[in-house]
């Protein structure tokens, strides 16, 4: 029996060994990896190569990183970031982890970063021969009545062993004896009661007292024992045996039940009379300390009821041995099993944990990138413990279930924009089947993290600024700015002026910006005589990577000051001083024209408007000066008492806020009227050539300004329909217009008025103030960029 004995643990060996292989094979094609050690093997000890089998290299392992993933306790093993060898991290005892299971596997979960991947390792703790078994008692007495027949049955205390399977307690050995054979019932689950069977009538009178040694051996190599003796205590008749009313008895008893629920009732009778006839019941001595805290047995009615908390997380069912025993002198004894089994109820609420998480994902993550990983468990069974997990938001994520049972990841499901929402808070529901059904929250703080998608964009497109002319160089001038909706570095702006490489504006080498505030200064000062408007393009650049830009159209536009003092043209003396002789008949009526003094001024509006006065003459009642054409005329004849020589000094000015101004010197000498007849031929004489000349320049003259005039109108109606309705010129007749060669027309720009005036007005004519009284303001064609000035000047 030996011999079958241990062929037959032989076979059982190689068959686990078989399925074990098996389990790593399948468990390695389903994504899966499964190793196996023994248990108490020494801390360093190496269990697989994960990353040769994931078939990652050293360089990729040590660039992502690799972790273990186990819950929120240390876990047993550790991984090398080198090599990907997976070690055992503390010495592992097989029965504190998995006390008694067959097969005990630690789960573990590893982790790849950048980008997230997880894979699933499994390590089965094998078994080895440990521990001894070991009864409860060193001794074990028992009673037996002289006229038990051979048969009767004597339940013994069985031997534990703290290994599981092959290598717990496998067979029992009793001492050689002539009364009492061995007989061992196998309950499963590593279960094997030794029982005494009586072979042969006791005889108290031959043998009071009979010693036995019981040995219980495990099936190790090589194997290990424990020893019992049992007292057998010969007593006096007592031949009848309790019986109980029913052959079984399985109950169902819901967990949570409340203390003293009662559970069942069992009930045995003894034909014996008397004290041999009365029973009672007790617990057996196989039942276990946690069923003894659990339950509670009235020994004199036999009903069973709960003491202890029920609960079905920590055991689904419960085998509980009752004696009935009667009082008699030679107590007889029968053993029944009671069989529990626990009725689940949902009193567990899933329970979530985030193993693995990215606090920070890219804006411009792909759908369908993993957040986090989330693991669901629920300590309850059947319905009650199947977990249905979802986002409770309208969210741009979603729960994507993953190879593992109860594990999900979190994922994008959409395109994310940090401009739009910078945060998300995710809060996951898991909700179980039972009814009614519990339910958890897991809230997940995600931070959309900022990437360079925006590009500068400038707060008004194009410019226009305004500046007056004989700005002081250096100082700030004109200011713009551009905003970037990004993040960070992503949104640190510079600017920078986009410079014409082909020299075609090389007034933007005078120009300077900021290149954080955007603030631009002139190196040098505008004259608007010179230069009326420029344009030029400023770009703004973000500190993205790569960067971005855009860039704006700025439009400036130089203002007039009064800078440019009158210039007088006429009288010029041959030393250039603004003096001048003119000669009269003493015979002239009044209102005789002596002379014309001619001016002009290169500035424009008020301050190009000239007014001429007389500031000095010798005589008041003769000569008058108009003070918008500069005529000077006489106001009356000539008497034998007046002077011959009068000196007349004329005042040219603008009409600027700080009024410029010339002066010229007027001789009027007044000659007989022969005199005057002689130097009249002279003069006509020596003007005939003169006079052909200034007829023929005049014409030119005349004829190009009228052309300019006309291409000076098309230009501002051009220009005018080109802008939008605020910069519209408007037109108007010069109400003073005397229908010759002399004219004006004003028109308005914007919030500026200007008027262009002929070369020639009538006596007497005004001037609407606020115009430009004498100058006519056209593109200046001197530049490449297509700008002409034309000047007429008032004759």
């Amino acid at each position: 029996m030996e011999q079958r004995r241990s062929q037959t643990w032989s076979e059982r060996t190689k068959w686990v060994a078989f399925m074990t292989v098996l389990v790593t094979l399948w468990s390695r094609a389903s994504g899966q990896f499964r190793y196996s050690i023994s248990e108490e093997v020494k801390e360093g000890t190496a269990v697989g190569n994960v990353a040769k089998d994931l078939g990652v290299d050293k360089t990729t392992l040590k660039e992502r990183g690799y972790r273990i993933v186990y819950g929120s306790t240390e876990p047993p093993f550790r991984v090398n970031q080198d090599d990907g060898i997976l070690y055992v991290n503390q010495q592992i005892d097989r029965e504190e982890v998995c006390d008694r299971s067959k097969v005990c596997v630690i789960d573990l979960k590893t982790v790849l970063e950048n980008p997230l991947e997880v894979h699933y390792v499994a390590v089965e703790i094998l078994d080895v021969n440990d521990h001894a078994p070991s009864f409860p008692e060193n001794e074990n007495m028992l009673e037996i009545s002289e006229s038990a027949l051979p048969g009767a049955r004597f339940q013994l205390q069985a031997a534990r062993d703290a290994d599981s399977g092959l290598l717990s307690v496998q067979q029992y050995k009793l001492s050689q004896n002539e009364h009492f054979r061995l007989e061992v019932k196998d309950r499963g689950e590593d279960r094997k009661t030794p029982s005494l069977i009586l072979q042969k009538s006791l005889d108290r009178e031959s043998a009071k007292t009979h010693r036995l040694l019981l040995t219980a051996i495990d099936g190790g190599k090589p194997s290990r024992s424990g020893n019992m003796t049992i007292i057998v205590d010969v007593s006096d008749v007592n031949d009848n045996p309790p019986v109980f009313t029913q052959e079984s008895y399985t109950v169902q008893l819901k967990e949570n039940s409340p203390i003293d629920t009662t559970v069942v009732q069992v009930n045995a009778t003894d034909m014996d009379e008397g004290s041999n006839g009365e029973v009672v019941y007790l617990f057996g001595k196989d039942v276990d300390e946690r069923a003894r805290a659990r339950f509670d047995l009235n020994s004199m009615t036999g009903v069973i009821t709960v003491a202890g908390p029920i609960d079905f997380e920590e055991c689904s069912r419960y085998e509980i041995d009752i004696q009935a025993s009667d009082k008699g002198a030679a107590t007889l004894v029968t053993d029944k099993s009671i069989i529990i089994h626990i009725v689940d109820v949902n009193d567990n609420a899933p329970e979530m944990e985030v193993t693995s998480f990215s606090s920070a994902i890219p804006e411009d993550s792909k759908p369908g990138t993993t957040v986090a990983l989330i693991s669901v468990k629920d300590s309850d069974s059947g319905l009650n413990g199947k977990v249905m997990c979802y986002i409770s938001q309208d969210l741009p994520f979603m729960l994507t279930p993953s190879l593992q049972n109860n594990m999900y990841s979190l994922v994008t499901k959409l395109l994310l924009d940090r401009e739009q929402e910078s945060q998300y808070n995710v809060t996951i529901v898991g909700k179980d089947a039972g009814e009614p059904s519990l339910s958890s929250e897991q809230n997940i703080q995600i931070v959309v993290s900022d990437v360079n998608d925006n590009r500068p964009v400038f707060l008004q497109n194009p410019y226009a600024f305004y500046i007056t002319e004989n700005n002081n160089p250096g100082a700030s001038i004109l200011s713009v700015k551009a905003r970037d909706d990004d993040d960070g570095s992503n949104a640190l702006i510079t600017y920078y002026i986009l410079r014409d490489k082909g020299g075609e504006h090389l007034f933007t080498s005078f120009l300077n910006v900021n290149s954080e505030t955007g603030q631009i200064s002139a190196l040098k000062s505008f004259d608007f005589e010179t230069l009326k408007k420029f344009q030029f393009q400023v770009v703004a650049s973000d500190s993205g990577t790569p960067s971005l830009s855009s860039n704006v159209t700025v439009n400036v536009f130089i203002l007039d000051q009064n800078d440019n003092a009158p210039v007088i043209l006429y009288p010029v003396s041959s030393n250039g001083s603004a003096e001048g002789v003119e000669e009269i008949p003493r015979n002239v009526n009044a209102g005789h024209l002596v002379t014309k003094v001619r001016a002009y001024d290169a500035d424009i509006g008020y301050n190009g408007w000239l007014l001429f006065s007389l500031q000095e003459v010798s005589d008041h009642s003769l000569f008058a000066l108009d003070r918008y054409t500069g005529r000077i005329r006489t106001l009356r004849s000539f008497t034998e008492t007046d002077e011959a020589e009068h000196k007349l000094l004329i005042l040219v000015k603008d009409n600027g806020n700080v009024s410029l101004s010339a002066t010229a010197t007027v001789l009027v000498k007044v000659v007989e009227p022969k005199e005057a007849f002689a130097a009249s031929d002279v003069k006509s004489a020596t003007k005939d050539d003169d006079d052909d000349n200034v007829t023929f320049y005049l014409m030119i003259t005349l004829g190009s300004v009228s052309t300019l005039f006309l291409i000076s109108i098309i230009v501002l109606i051009a220009m005018q329909c080109s802008k939008s309705t605020d910069y519209t010129s408007k037109y108007l007749q010069e109400p003073n217009y005397d229908g010759t060669l002399c004219h004006s027309i004003q028109y308005r720009s914007g919030e500026k008025r200007y008027m262009l005036v002929g070369p020639r007005m009538s006596i007497g004519s005004t001037i609407v103030p606020g115009s430009h009284a004498n100058t006519l303001m056209l593109p200046d064609r001197r530049h490449t960029s297509g700008e002409v000035r034309q000047m007429l000047w008032m004759f």
